[in-house]
């Protein structure tokens, strides 16, 4: 008989293992990841922990993709010894913070679920276009302004790391679709994702740049920005 409670337990502690000895995560990081998955799967069961994993998967390649060539544009050092807690909950504290609702509005978890999606579908954009939109961008500009601006700054973007984004977005979306089925809900969790997305840009253009707030309560705001603007889609 399929015991899905062990099946969850083993895939988190392989996660939590592997991101250890690979050098992901710090200890701490990757037992509080062990914590967020259990609340992400409460919330929607293994769909939702796919979606945590191919943004975990995803995010890890493309942070140590090329790390030669943008060392050279880099403002800040990652921990040597992998994410740091603030930075797991900074992603994903929000996809968390759904899966309790869900625990105690089971009514609305159909809204919830697609809100843990858009969050994750912003987070998975971040990710994508900052890492890789550095290294395949050929023209970088202040989202502000418009103007050209310097490669690897705050809220500083490319056509090409946009696109890369957009691109994260729709594997989250992907990833819902097969576990909850594929309807318009797939179209607000790429727009969700893609707007969670450009919000980092606009807070890091023009508060983290000037020190204001930090890259953690960036990300933390823009997967929080991504499910709201799911909710709203939602209710149109």
């Amino acid at each position: 008989m399929f015991n899905s409670n062990a099946l969850l337990a083993a895939i988190i502690i392989a996660g939590v293992s592997y991101s250890v000895i690979a050098k992901k995560l710090t200890v701490a990081a990757a037992l509080t990841g062990g914590v967020v998955a259990y609340l992400v799967f409460t919330g929607a069961g293994f769909t939702g922990i796919a979606m945590m994993t191919s943004f975990f998967i995803l995010g890890s390649a493309a942070t140590s993709w090329q790390q030669n060539k943008k060392q050279a544009f880099a403002i800040a050092e990652e921990h040597k010894s992998g994410r740091t807690t603030g930075q797991v909950l900074a992603n994903a504290g929000v996809p968390a913070i759904i899966g309790i609702l869900v625990l105690f509005y089971p009514r609305h978890s159909h809204l919830f679920t697609l809100m843990m999606a858009a969050g994750f579908a912003s987070a998975t954009a971040d990710t994508l276009s900052s890492e890789l939109g550095t290294v395949y961008g050929t023209r970088f500009f202040n989202v502000i302004t418009l103007k050209p601006d310097q490669r690897g700054l705050d809220g500083v973007i490319s056509v090409e790391g946009s696109l890369i984004g957009i691109a994260g977005s729709c594997v989250i979306a992907l990833i819902y679709g097969i576990g909850f089925g594929r309807d318009l809900n797939l179209i607000s969790i790429i727009i969700a994702g893609t707007a969670g997305n450009l919000s980092d840009s606009v807070l890091g253009a023009l508060l983290e740049r000037k020190g204001i707030i930090g890259n953690n309560t960036v990300n933390f705001l823009n997967t929080f920005i991504a499910a709201l603007v799911a909710l709203l889609f939602y209710f149109i």
